[in-house]
């Protein structure tokens, strides 16, 4: 995927959601806390409500995207920018890029490299990326 791709493909918040849910869900919406597929939509929100544990919950809940914010696209940008780096990125150039200030540049940066970590799947399965991935990967970790 390239920064044309992302501005085509997610060209708003509730793009960005939709692509989240295949991602994490697949299609069933689990809850997070319960793990039950049990769950209503709510009404003019991308949030659902768990029949199980009576809780509300996005597919955003324990992801690099949980309670941002800024705007998906702008994660998804920086996402990729950082995957596609050939030496680590600096907080000022991302900021200057993803057009935010240098300390949510910084917590970006942090974030992303905590969830190539925690959870590379998700980064994986937003932006397919496989070998480019792993090469990334082993850097964050080191």
């Amino acid at each position: 995927m390239n920064i044309a791709e992302i501005y085509r493909k997610f060209p708003d918040q509730t793009d960005c959601l939709a692509y989240l849910e295949k991602i994490k869900w697949n299609g069933t919406p689990t809850c997070p806390y319960c793990k039950s597929t049990s769950s209503s939509p709510m009404k003019k929100e991308y949030r659902y409500h768990c029949n199980s544990c009576n809780t509300s919950f996005s597919v955003t809940v324990g992801t690099v995207f949980h309670k941002t914010k800024v705007d998906y696209q702008k994660w998804f940008l920086a996402i990729l920018l950082m995957l596609n780096a050939k030496k680590r990125i600096s907080a000022r150039q991302l900021a200057s890029d993803v057009q935010v200030n240098k300390n949510t540049a910084c917590h970006m940066l942090m974030h992303i490299r905590k969830t190539m970590s925690e959870d590379p799947e998700l980064l994986k399965g937003l932006l397919g990326a496989d070998d480019l991935f792993r090469t990334i990967l082993q850097r964050a970790v080191e």
